[in-house]
């Protein structure tokens, strides 16, 4: 039995390495840690501005789309295989009632959307241009499809060692489950996928960082200008206690020293480096 769940370890240690990082992401030195951290504060100290209209807001997303898009499809093309979608749409989610914007997929294939919220809340287009950046970088990453590859692989994994473990303590049939052996079975797998998709997501966060930086400078904009977004007052983490922007992609002096090491290298021409 040992032996057994051993084998399931690694098997589903096996699948989620698959999931890793396509691109490297640098180590920020202490200078640049320590410019990032006077960055951080200064932000923090700033109140919140009043949001836009939303005359502005669109109109802001409309200009920063025109820019970014035709730069990240590009980019896109020389990183992904043939025939892969790299002409994603890119929406405004007027549902949403939070700051936030997402990379997800639908029957018609991937999309970007982007909440009104967020549109009224980021203060520059710099700003807006990182956030596209980086939730275009996701999908060139391929974090949807390894996020599901993690998910499924921490289900297995947890679902059979739950299924062995019942099939052990059973003295009759192992498996002929009853209704709270297949509860626990359910319950477990759910939780293993949920598991297995945490492995890497903040790792797949700095790693959109690195990637929405070359595309914001390419499109023209400052992309540690833009991503000083992420240290918005705390205060903006949340609307009516819900999760914004802020409460799922962590808002630290780390990822903005990430920021300014990738701006550096892309301002001196230095290519990004893949993992694999």
């Amino acid at each position: 039995m040992k032996a057994f769940l051993h084998t399931i370890w690694i098997t589903g240690a096996l699948a989620m390495a698959g999931c890793g990082t396509t691109y490297t992401v640098p180590t920020v030195s202490t200078d640049v840690q320590s410019q990032a951290n006077a960055m951080f504060a200064e932000e923090r100290a700033k109140p919140l501005a009043n949001p836009a209209s939303d005359r502005a807001a669109v109109s802001r997303f409309d200009r920063v789309v025109r820019r970014v898009k035709p730069v990240a499809i590009a980019f896109c093309e020389t990183q992904v295989a043939p025939g892969e979608t790299c002409d994603l749409p890119i929406i405004i989610d007027k549902e949403m009632k939070v700051a936030n914007a997402y990379q997800t997929k639908n029957a018609s294939g991937p999309f970007i959307a982007i909440s009104v919220p967020l549109l009224k809340t980021v203060r520059n287009d710099d700003e807006l241009a990182f956030v596209l950046g980086h939730e275009y970088a996701h999908h060139i990453a391929g974090h949807l499809r390894k996020g599901e590859q993690q998910a499924l692989a921490g289900a297995l994994v947890m679902g059979t060692i739950t299924a062995a473990a019942q099939a052990y303590a059973s003295s009759g049939n192992p498996y002929a489950y009853t209704g709270a052996n297949q509860q626990e079975l359910d319950r477990n797998m759910e939780l293993g996928a949920t598991l297995g998709q945490r492995v890497y997501s903040q790792t797949y966060e700095l790693e959109s960082d690195v990637v929405a930086t070359y595309i914001a400078r390419s499109a023209g904009y400052d992309p540690v200008k833009g991503a000083r977004f992420f240290a918005i007052p705390a205060e903006a983490k949340t609307t009516a206690g819900v999760l914004s922007v802020w409460g799922t992609h962590p808002p630290d002096e780390t990822r903005l020293g990430t920021v300014i090491e990738a701006d550096r290298a892309a301002r001196q021409g230095i290519a990004l480096s893949k993992t694999q």
